[in-house]
């Protein structure tokens, strides 16, 4: 027997009567640049420096796949904006604490399984040459 045949019969064996599963919507958004005044020293918080934000929703199944209506998914460009609320309505020390409250106001604001941030200073003041630092943080709906 073929390689060929062993799929067609794995194929016949699937039940007819199984509804397919729903995909599993997963929205990103890379390299959000915002002007914000997050670090420990002083200076960093009072001068401010660019962060790029980058950030994965697990949205899971949503009606959006069927129905192409924007209402029935979570809106990219409205993502963007609370994230921009955040990063520069308060002032942290650490990426570390800037990533949860961007965590925790996307969870609660949509209705997301889990969310994936990433901040990135791409200029640190560091006395060392970097290209930059980051700091990533997942944090999921149930926790």
């Amino acid at each position: 027997m073929s390689d060929d045949d062993e799929l067609e019969d794995d194929f016949d064996e699937v039940d007819e009567d199984e509804e397919p599963s729903e995909p599993l919507v997963t929205i990103e958004v890379t390299g959000l640049s915002l002007y914000t005044h997050h670090g420990v020293t002083d200076a960093e918080r009072e001068i401010g420096q660019r962060l790029v934000i980058d950030l994965r929703i697990e949205v899971g199944a949503c009606d959006a796949t069927v129905t192409d209506r924007v209402e029935d998914t979570v809106d990219y460009a409205e993502v963007c904006q609370t994230v921009a609320l955040v990063a520069q309505q308060r002032s942290y020390k650490t990426l570390e604490r800037l990533c949860a409250a961007i965590a925790d106001r996307l969870l609660g604001d949509y209705e997301a399984e889990s969310v994936w941030v990433r901040a990135a200073k791409p200029e640190p003041p560091i006395p060392l040459p970097v290209q930059e630092v980051s700091v990533e943080l997942v944090r999921d709906a149930d926790e």
